[in-house]
């Protein structure tokens, strides 16, 4: 069956044109003809993604039905919706459709074939196909030949919808259908929607097949060994990841599985905003021809602005992974040596660098603790403890319980060491002493990589329960236990019991936790 039939299988025609897997200058020049965007002097397609410049988590919804109605962990993040508001907004887009161009991306997400999902993305803007085409993995003609989608994302952003009319609480909207495959996306520009869809759906997907889902970065070393970084934004997981003497996997989402590592993707969609050309020259480089810019400022040479944020702080480029020189391009690794989780603490209070149990690997997993401090946004003024549960609760359908589990089977089979590394104050915390020196967090993250880390002396922090070591090749002894450097000690002490605090307040909403996670918790 021809792609044009299957297409009329879920009622999409159009009178207009039908565009599948459009080569990237195919792309780029229909979207300029179009007027969805403009050349920088880099040659990359600068767009605008108008009121949406990044995430819309309050209109994200998931059809309530029986497959998965006892599997979803439903509440403020994970909404429900009904099928009938679903087959609603479906008829409204697909009549909407019926005299629009159409650009078709037919690819798959999973680097490993076992556990890849095809992937058909039907998008109303070149610009938004040029975007699925450098962020998924791209088939070849054989494949092509034989294409059949195991899901179906439908992105039109022109169509607003009726918020009270439609049953949804805005013009924008993205519904999960999971009986029928088909993710519906309107109201919104801004193309991380796609992205994020077709992860939340593979966090859904992919435990029951025993992989683990992980949002995180996943690098290899010449001795073939691999290495995972979990952490929000703001904590250095890109920088951290991106280490000239390992090849990159992947910058952002992965699953764990019984042969190792594997990226779902084949790009990264990187934060663009403050972008140094030195430090960051690989992501610098990489927005060239073919890779897409949202919502970055040009002058009228076309030279990208990368301070200004104005517009929004949430400047993105998107770019195949192969536009990085130091990269496995097929997207695969073993099974991890290390994991490494990152916090950027304000409050001066967790260690630059901890070992964690197995069940304190699974407890600050399911906390996904860091620091929002002043500046970061609107009505913040001093620094704010901040949780996301699996180090990505807007796209983590189920129970964090469950990811938690499969992170803890995978440490126990396969002798993973796990670290805790504070990318962020010490001497007092946010606003008195400076961050931690990059090179001795460099230092830290080196040595925990190189297995040097394994035969130190620990001591038990008091407060915090994680294991801190004595020493550390090339890092200054007093720095690792972080009171050491706090002039006032018993400062120090009542500001980590206020953060342990704050941790086991959290970890309250979270039911039917094992008393194995439950008992890591810091003391209060």
């Amino acid at each position: 069956m021809c792609f044009i039939d299957e297409l009329k299988k879920i009622n999409i025609e159009t009178s207009k044109n039908v565009f599948r897997n459009l080569p990237v200058v195919e792309l780029v020049t229909k979207a300029i003809e179009r007027k969805e965007g403009k050349l920088s002097n880099t040659g990359a397609l600068v767009v605008d993604t108008g009121k949406y410049t990044g995430r819309s988590p309050k209109d994200r919804f998931i059809v309530r039905q029986k497959s998965v109605e006892n599997k979803i962990n439903w509440g403020t993040v994970n909404l429900p919706t009904t099928e009938d508001i679903f087959e609603n907004l479906y008829n409204k887009v697909i009549n909407y459709l019926r005299d629009k161009d159409l650009f078709v991306f037919d690819g798959y997400v999973g680097a490993m074939k076992e556990y890849s999902l095809p992937i058909r993305v039907i998008n109303e803007l070149a610009s938004q196909a040029l975007f699925s085409n450098q962020l998924f993995r791209r088939l070849n003609e054989k494949e092509l030949s034989d294409f059949k989608p195991g899901f179906t994302i439908i992105s039109v952003p022109e169509f607003k919808a009726e918020a009270k009319e439609d049953g949804v609480n805005s013009e924008a909207f993205i519904l999960v259908n999971f009986d029928k495959k088909i993710i519906l996306i309107g109201g919104t520009k801004y193309s991380g929607e796609i992205k994020k869809s077709v992860f939340s759906v593979m966090n859904f997907l992919m435990p029951e097949k025993g992989v683990f889902p992980m949002h995180c970065s996943a690098n290899i070393g010449i001795e073939k060994d691999t290495a995972i970084f979990f952490g929000l934004s703001g904590t250095g997981k890109t920088t951290l990841s991106a280490d000239p003497e390992r090849l990159l996997i992947g910058d952002d989402e992965h699953g764990w599985c019984e042969k190792g590592v594997f990226n779902f993707e084949g790009g990264c969609y990187a934060k663009t905003i403050r972008l140094d050309k030195e430090k960051e020259w690989e992501i610098y480089n990489a927005l060239k021809f073919g890779a897409l810019l949202e919502n970055v400022t040009i002058d009228k040479e076309g030279t990208p602005d990368y301070n200004d944020g104005n517009h929004t702080e949430n400047t993105r480029g998107a770019y195949p992974i192969d536009y990085i020189e130091n990269v496995k391009l097929d997207g695969i690794g073993g099974q991890p040596n290390t994991v490494i989780f990152l916090t950027a603490d304000a409050f001066g209070v967790i260690p630059p660098i901890s070992k964690l149990t197995v069940e304190s690997a699974m407890y600050h997993f399911m906390s996904g603790y860091t620091s929002k401090v002043a500046g970061t946004e609107r009505g913040i003024t001093e620094p704010k403890a901040t949780f996301s549960a699996c180090f990505g609760e807007p796209f983590m359908l189920m129970k964090p319980s469950i990811y938690a589990e499969l992170l803890g089977e995978r440490i126990v089979k396969n002798n993973t060491d796990v670290y805790l590394v504070n990318t962020g104050w010490i001497a007092g915390g946010y606003g008195v002493g400076p961050r931690m020196n990059l090179k001795y967090t460099r230092a830290m993250v080196s040595a925990a990589l190189k297995g040097e880390l394994r035969n130190v002396e620990y001591e038990e922090h008091k407060i915090l329960k994680v294991l801190v070591p004595k020493s550390c090749p090339n890092v200054p002894w007093d720095l690792l236990n972080p009171k050491n450097t706090w002039e006032d000690k018993k400062a120090y002490d009542l500001k980590a019991q206020e953060l342990a605090e704050k941790f086991n307040d959290n970890f309250k909403k979270f039911k039917d936790v094992p008393d194995k996670i439950k008992k890591a918790a810091p003391l209060v």
